[in-house]
């Protein structure tokens, strides 16, 4: 059985930037365990025609390695991908990743305050620290559509895209119209002989202000990284206005909610396709998503756009719920991840073996700042529960994260401690307050988003601005842990 000090499950953005942040304080006694034979994470694994981030590039990157690179505002999986691995080399922690490692149980172990982890099943690793970063949008999500098994064209998700399939005078269903069908779709209407897109709820879109970043702008971030900073300080200032409208001000809402119908209307001149792509819930409930091809696209001939429930699948089509079959060769799902059950998937067993999984079953998923749980002690969660946003980057909530769990480790150590454990009373405090200021924001406003749970309640979104969070994490408090020698 191998030791470390600490283990990091998961080599995407969080995972790395823990293990950099590791290095950087002289921590060299820790290893990143990865399922997969590369890095990256989300942007390792999808790979679609369109596939880029919907935040400004100039603001997802670490704030202490900003990229001068990038060749787009919004920056496409590849150079994301790139500059990841970038990260890795330049801080030396490649050499920490154990690939083809996947993490099936972590056990906790109260007489000798350390985790087992079990990797693949079999092999098992001792560590004083378990540091989960196996991000959200991994675990693709497929339909439970009866006869979808006796298909006998080709089927897949739009995050295992199938790079062989060639679309060319296809006729391709579909299924599903969130954040990476609105970028995929565009790219395979024009291929295809025809296109059924099926949409259960409209998406909210607004224009994508997008355009390249030339050689001569990029050279000057590189020689001026200085004005490359007040952009990212500008874009990030500007996404916080956003994320007011969303956390209640109905003014700002109501202007967001102008420019998306206007930026419909002008691209959609069709009544009856307009008809069905306006949303009927309020802007923002479901992450908005932005777009300069997507209504194009599905304004094309060669596509049709399908309302009606799907009831089945036959080997050579789609029923819907009017008995119509609508003959396809190809299925394409673009239904979004398991958000929700990305974390207890591995099996994660605290004090007395209780199930992580089953403590949110009973209690309902929740974390202290969404990174640490009563009951599993020297267990940090990155991108946990309620630390998610709809306005602004994943990476500055990430940033804020590493660096209170840097913290914890920093008192485990000065104290002599074996674990820390956050006080359950702090814990349900924290949650109780999330909860209460979801409560009359847009995402709690009526429509069926993947920010809830099987419950119904917010399990995924941050209901206030960045910034606030990154105040609240700045500091940790230690009375607000137990620590136990």
């Amino acid at each position: 059985m191998g030791q470390s000090e600490v283990v990091i499950v998961g080599s995407g953005i969080a995972g790395l930037c823990m293990g950099i942040k590791l290095r950087q304080a002289g921590c060299e006694d820790f290893v990143i365990l990865e399922k997969a034979d590369e890095l990256g994470g989300t942007w390792r694994d999808n790979t679609y025609p369109g596939c880029a981030c919907d935040i400004p590039s100039y603001l997802y990157s670490f704030s202490f390695e900003p990229n001068p690179h990038w060749t787009r505002m919004f920056a496409p999986w590849n150079e994301i991908l790139a500059y990841l691995k970038h990260c890795a080399e330049k801080y030396g922690i490649a050499d920490k990743i154990r690939y083809g490692a996947e993490v099936t149980e972590a056990a906790f172990d109260e007489t000798t305050g350390r985790w087992t982890v079990t990797v693949n099943g079999e092999e098992t690793l001792d560590a004083q620290t378990l540091v989960a970063g196996v991000g959200s949008l991994h675990l693709p999500k497929f339909p439970e559509i009866p006869g979808l098994d006796s298909f006998t064209g080709t089927t897949f998700h739009s995050s295992q895209w199938d790079h062989e399939h060639d679309f060319t005078g296809r006729r391709v269903a579909v299924i599903g119209t969130g954040a990476s069908a609105i970028q995929f779709v565009p790219r395979i209407a024009e291929q295809v002989a025809h296109l059924d897109l099926y949409q259960r709820s409209a998406p909210w879109i607004t224009p994508k202000p997008d355009r390249a970043i030339g050689p001569r702008e990029r050279a000057l971030h590189e020689r001026f990284p200085a004005g490359q900073r007040l952009i990212r300080n500008v874009i990030y200032w500007g996404l916080e206005g956003r994320g007011a409208g969303l956390a209640g001000n109905p003014k700002l809402i109501k202007g967001l909610e102008l420019q998306a119908k206007r930026h419909l209307h002008k691209q959609v001149p069709d009544p009856v396709l307009r008809a069905k792509v306006t949303p009927d819930y309020q802007i923002g409930c479901k992450r908005i998503l932005i777009s300069n091809d997507y209504y194009p696209a599905i304004a094309r001939d060669n596509v049709d756009v399908i309302t009606t429930g799907i009831s089945r699948v036959t080997p050579t089509g789609v029923v819907t719920a009017d008995g119509v079959e609508h003959p396809c060769d190809t299925i394409v799902f673009g239904t979004g991840f398991e958000v929700s059950g990305n974390l207890t998937r591995i099996r994660i067993l605290g004090k007395d073996g209780v199930d992580l999984a089953d403590t949110w079953k009973q209690d309902g998923i929740g974390a202290h700042l969404g990174i640490t749980v009563a009951g599993y002690p020297n267990l940090f969660l990155l991108t946990g529960p309620n630390t998610g946003q709809g306005h602004s980057s994943v990476v500055f909530m990430v940033e804020a994260q590493v660096r209170y769990v840097m913290q914890a480790l920093d008192l485990l150590r000065r104290r002599g401690a074996t674990y820390v454990e956050v006080r359950d009373e702090v814990q349900q405090r924290f949650v109780s307050n999330v909860q209460e200021e979801l409560n009359g924001t847009v995402w709690q406003s009526g429509c069926n988003s993947w920010y809830l749970d099987a419950q119904g309640r917010n399990s995924t979104i941050w209901p206030d601005f960045t910034f606030t969070y990154w105040r609240r994490t700045r500091r940790l408090n230690p009375a607000d842990f137990v620590l136990v020698h």
